[in-house]
This record gives C-alpha cells, structure tokens and sequence, in this order.
C-alpha cells in the first residue's frame, strides 16, 4: 500500500506547552481552556459547527519520537499492547480528544476540557453527535481497575 499523507487544517493554542504534566485524556482535564486555530483556506469549513456543544478533534502527535507495539500505559503497571491502549506512541501517531466547544471567533474556536499540548497539527474536527457516537460500553478491558485514577493521572513524559 502507498504511504497516506496529511495536510493539517489547522494548530492547537494550549496552556501545556510539553508533554510532562498534561492530562492524559480530556475526561481528565475538565475547565482547562485552549484554542484551535484553523487556517484560513479551511475556514469555511467552519459553518455551523457553533450548534454543536462538542467536537472531536483528529490530531498529530508531533512529538511522539518512538513507537512500540507493547507499551506500559500511564494508568498501568503492565505492559499492554498498543491497540488495547490509548498510549500516544502509535504507529501512526494520530490523537483524538472529545472536546467541549465554547465559542467560535473567526476561524478560532475555543474549547474546554482540553488534553493537547500546544503547537499540535490539527488533522481534522468533527461534531461530536451523541446518537451518533454515544455507546452503552459493557466492557473496558484491562481499564476497569485503574480508570477511577483518570483524574489525577498527568504525561509523565515516557513517550516522547
């Protein structure tokens, strides 16, 4: 297969400036406030995304410099493999973060409840839709002993 290229639409304005200290997911950043900014020529995409109360956001792990397929994620002490694992040292370093949307400025949109370091290439954004993306999860495999740590639980770093 031929190697899948990406154009960013767009970058992250956020208060974590490197990986260490970050909140390892956005359920875990709750009130933390940044920006995306979209590029101009991507702007018009923007068109009443403002009735949307969330987004998803497809992201670039910029700084992500080694990848593993098995890995020890921050809220275990085992190793797991990378696809039982939303560890950021992927073979294709993609993120992606549910966020709240609290305004559109422009082409700036602010959010909130916000996991991404600053300077991050912005892939893509999405309403988030709850009938659409909603589930009734019965199963959290290997999370359900250490998921109620989510809060407290920053980027230590390991995987940069």
């Amino acid at each position: 297969m031929n190697e899948i290229t990406y154009r960013p639409i767009g970058l992250v304005h956020s208060p974590f400036k490197e990986p260490k200290g970050t909140p390892i997911q956005a359920s875990g950043a709750k009130g933390i406030q940044g920006k995306i900014e979209v590029f101009p020529e991507f702007a018009a995409g923007l068109k009443d995304l403002e009735g949307f109360s969330h987004i998803i956001l497809l992201y670039h792990l910029h700084l992500i410099k080694e990848t593993s397929l098995e890995v020890k994620p921050f809220l275990d002490k085992n190793t797991h493999g990378i696809f039982a694992t939303r560890a950021p040292g992927r073979p294709n370093s993609i993120g992606i973060s549910v966020v709240r949307l609290v305004g559109i400025d422009n082409s700036i949109l602010t959010v909130k409840d916000f996991d991404i370091i600053d300077g991050t290439p912005v892939l893509d954004i999405k309403p988030y839709i709850s009938e659409f993306d909603y589930r009734d999860v019965t199963k959290n495999g290997w999370y359900k002993e250490n998921v109620h740590n989510l809060s407290e639980s920053k980027d230590d770093g390991r995987f940069v």
